[in-house]
């Protein structure tokens, strides 16, 4: 009955959090949504998922909260397909202080319906580069320059001459420029020090729509928030060059585990969906693939330094291997910053696992220096029990197995239920004391 309660608990509250928006329950809705990251295909599903719940429950207006270096330029075309065709207007607005729509943050804020900039952040930086982050060569840098330019022409055609300018030469000469800057040649609508105080100059704005003009009611208005779903918070973290290093690391470590001992299938289980996760975001991230062969060919030296140690050599070289192979994969020359792991966070990851095989290695080492110890001789020195009186004679039990057991060297009787040691073993009786 317990049970019951809680998965009726749990079912109720789960369609409870699956309740759509109902903007009419409480007058106009502003629905807001935020983007603070890379622009990235969970953040095109977002928006997308944002645009289609407010056609389908009549807000009055969506304000996208923007802070972004750039991203993916198929993402980015994407949303600003969904921005243009949306019935609901879309307002853009660059926020906190200090944030930016650089690169296809540019395109998407120009993109709007409406937009809105805060103090002191910034706006531009978007010429187009490679799918790496390298710059491109001159033909295709011109093809990708010609559609940019047209595509940001034709958003901001109705802004005048001096906008026009500022907006293609953002692409073309990539210039950024500031709040202030951008207000004056009316490449935005409104410098807002707050969402309230966009809400308030919003009201009686008039924002050009596919069906014709319309007139912004937004006095008073209720502000709804649309976070990002699990999944999409989950994809947008999967994306994270320093997360996505880490899965390798770890998915890496998590199979050299399952090849030193087979049979443990929780470590392969493991090391596969970490690999998987990992494989995932390398298909969005600029990195170069010759930088998996080092990282590969470290753990390949570690094992080596296992199965045949050379006191920690190759333990050391697989360490420069795995730091310079992450370096090689994720900070290849024009990769932009934020999509470049950290080095410190490289640097403590190698460290650390060939700490690890360090400890490993040791211990292979003493094992080798060990005798080989088998049979009944591995018996001296263990304890057991006396299954019954040993004077001078009984039986005792060790390791589950039943063994006929004589005093050893006249030591005091054994009774039965006393822990004992084996001191030696002659044929197929153990010689014992009392523990």
């Amino acid at each position: 009955m317990k049970n019951t309660r809680i998965l009726l608990t749990s079912l109720l509250l789960l369609l409870f959090l699956l309740q759509p928006l109902h903007a009419a329950a409480a007058g106009p809705v502003a629905l807001v949504l935020t983007i603070d990251g890379a622009i990235t295909q969970a953040t095109q599903e977002y928006l997308l998922r944002g645009i289609q719940t407010a056609e389908q429950e009549h807000v009055e207006v969506v304000i996208l909260q923007l802070n972004t270096p750039g991203g993916d330029i198929l993402s980015m075309s994407a949303m600003t397909e969904a921005m243009r065709a949306s019935t609901v207007p879309v307002v853009v607005y660059v926020t906190p202080r200090g944030a930016m729509a650089a690169s296809a943050g540019t395109v998407i804020t120009l993109a709007a319906h409406a937009s809105a900039m805060a103090p002191e952040t910034i706006i531009g930086a978007a010429s187009p580069v490679g799918s790496s982050g390298q710059d491109l060569g001159q033909t295709e840098m011109a093809k990708q320059e010609n559609a940019m330019v047209a595509k940001v022409d034709a958003f901001t055609a109705w802004r005048g001459p001096q906008a026009v300018a500022l907006a293609e030469s953002t692409i073309t000469k990539a210039k950024a420029v500031s709040s202030t800057q951008a207000l004056q040649v009316h490449l935005v609508d409104f410098s807002a020090t707050n969402l309230n105080d966009l809400l308030r100059q919003l009201d009686g704005f008039t924002v050009q729509m596919p069906g014709g003009p319309l007139t912004l009611h937004t006095a008073g208005i209720v502000q709804q928030a649309l976070p990002m779903s699990l999944i999409e918070q989950l994809l947008q973290l999967l994306i994270d060059p320093n997360i996505v290093f880490l899965l390798l690391a770890i998915g890496l470590q998590a199979l050299l585990i399952e090849l030193t001992h087979p049979g443990a299938w929780v470590p392969a289980f493991f090391g596969v969906v970490c690999l998987a996760l990992g494989a995932y975001g390398l298909g969005f991230l600029p990195v170069n693939w010759f930088g998996l062969i080092f990282m590969v060919t470290a753990f390949v030296l570690f094992i080596l330094d296992i199965k045949a140690p050379t006191h920690g050599a190759l333990t050391l070289a697989g360490i420069a291997s795995f730091i310079v192979g992450a370096l090689v994969l994720f900070n290849s020359p024009g990769t932009p910053h934020f999509e470049q792991v950290s080095v410190p966070l490289v640097i403590f990851v190698g460290v650390f696992i060939g700490l690890i095989f360090a400890v490993i290695l040791t211990y292979a080492l003493r094992a080798q220096g060990r005798p080989v110890i088998t049979g009944s001789a591995r018996l001296a020195g263990q304890t057991g029990f006396a299954v019954s009186e040993i004077d001078p004679t009984g039986q005792a039990q060790l390791a589950g197995e039943l063994w006929s057991a004589d005093l050893a060297d006249a030591s005091e009787p054994v009774h039965r239920g006393d822990r004992l040691e084996v001191i030696r073993v002659e044929g197929l009786r153990l010689k014992v004391r009392k523990k």
